[in-house]
């Protein structure tokens, strides 16, 4: 069972780690009606760092990077377009985003938000590119599937286990 994130800023260089920018990013989502979750495997053996619905059924996948590292020896996440209608990569205020405009990156597909440990802002919208009905449903059937079993062990841990 996954807990919520906690906060893990370097209080001597105030430096944000994934589950601060998880948090601000989430919490801005459900501003804009998208509910989202953290930890999404996804088919073929990814896992999404948040995956989020909208009211019309939308999937939205958010990719975040919180070291230049790890942006730029990502070489996995283009799978994560085959599962989503928008990509957004998402990063820590202060972070170098420019690598993210770079063609490697796709800026006229993918979209930026930057965040901090209380909320987030959409700097760049991605473009929409609707899934097709076979894959909208069998990525929102195992998101409803996932969040109902997170649900579940939040209120009785054993339960989860057994099953």
């Amino acid at each position: 069972m996954l807990s919520p994130p906690v906060s893990c800023s370097d209080p001597r260089t105030d430096a944000l780690c994934a589950a601060d920018v998880c948090r601000g990013v989430t919490r801005m989502l459900l501003r804009h009606e998208l509910t989202a979750i953290a930890e999404v495997p996804l088919d073929g053996g990814r896992r999404a760092d948040l995956m989020a619905l909208d009211a019309r059924g939308q999937v939205v996948i958010v990719e975040i990077k919180v070291s230049r590292a790890d942006l730029l020896g990502d070489g996995k996440w283009q799978d994560y377009l085959a599962h989503c209608d928008r990509f957004y990569w998402a990063v820590p205020a202060g972070f170098d985003a420019s690598p993210i405009d770079g063609p490697a990156f796709l800026p006229e597909r993918t979209g930026l938000i930057v965040a901090d440990r209380y909320d987030a802002a959409i700097l760049r919208e991605a473009r929409t590119d609707p899934l097709p009905a076979p894959a909208r449903k069998r990525v929102t059937l195992a998101f409803a599937r996932r969040a109902a079993r997170r649900l579940i062990g939040l209120h009785d841990p054993d339960a989860v286990q057994a099953g």
